[in-house]
């Protein structure tokens, strides 16, 4: 029987509520493997396990449950060992790494912010801060539209401006943020958001972030913002002792949705 692995926490962190269950259906039941100062919370692995919303709020509820009691590194839904064993050999073979990420990632949550452009609203960012551009819009209105060549060339000048202010945006919105968070993990650009960022925040403080979000959303009324969290800290489970926290690290989408 393969081994499912929820997360990662020290050997002294509080123990489980009795009867536990988490993936499977049933719930199988979770239980607490330990290998020195680190402990790893663990199930059975389902043979058939997939990625349906009722697992994939089982898997948070377990990580909710360690969470509430102290630190805990996060692993993502799926994460499966061949036995207990392999996992207690992981934890050893690196344990110098997760005990210093449970030091750095005690008392923090990660929030994932998204953002795209609202499409009239840029439009009209893009008309008023490009002469070029409003120009060429006034002489193919005047000529009935224009020829297939200008209506081209004016589609393409929109596009290319239009990507810019995403590249513009999405550093402006990042600047704004990373100084109310401890460090930044950038997603993948291949999310269809123009920014996808993780934000490792102190959770005593995270009101300063929420602030600084609900700033960002004054300020730049072209943009949707999507705020998701406070979450565990998925995106920032990996960066190790050669990257301490505030660091920008290059993690995924943690999940956020």
């Amino acid at each position: 029987m393969s081994t499912y692995v929820y997360g990662i926490t020290a050997s002294s962190h509080a123990a489980l509520p009795e009867g536990m269950g988490g993936v499977g259906d049933p719930p199988l039941p979770v239980r607490v493997l330990k290998a020195g100062e680190l402990a790893a919370v663990v199930s059975d692995a389902p043979e058939d396990l997939r990625p349906k919303r009722r697992e994939l709020l089982a898997h948070q509820n377990v990580l909710g449950e360690i969470g509430a009691a102290g630190v805990v590194l996060p692993m993502r839904f799926g994460s499966v060992a061949p036995d207990d064993d392999a996992v207690t050999g992981v934890l050893a073979e690196r344990a110098d790494h997760y005990k210093e990420r449970l030091r750095a990632l005690d008392g923090r949550v990660e929030y994932n912010v998204k953002a795209n452009h609202i499409e009239e609203a840029v439009l009209h960012h893009v008309m008023a801060g490009n002469p070029e551009i409003r120009a060429l819009a006034e002489a193919n209105r005047q000529a009935g539209g224009g020829s297939y060549d200008d209506k081209l060339r004016l589609g393409e000048m929109v596009a290319a401006a239009v990507k810019a202010k995403e590249a513009e945006d999405a550093a402006a919105l990042q600047r704004v943020l990373e100084p109310a968070a401890d460090a930044v993990s950038v997603g993948p650009e291949s999310t269809g958001w123009l920014a996808n960022v993780s934000f490792l925040v102190e959770r005593a403080t995270a009101e300063n972030f929420l602030a600084a979000v609900e700033q960002v959303r004054q300020d730049m009324p072209h943009l949707e913002v999507r705020l998701n969290g406070p979450l565990p800290p998925y995106s920032f489970v990996e960066p190790g002792p050669a990257e301490p926290a505030g660091t920008t690290a290059g993690g995924a989408d943690a999940g956020a949705g």
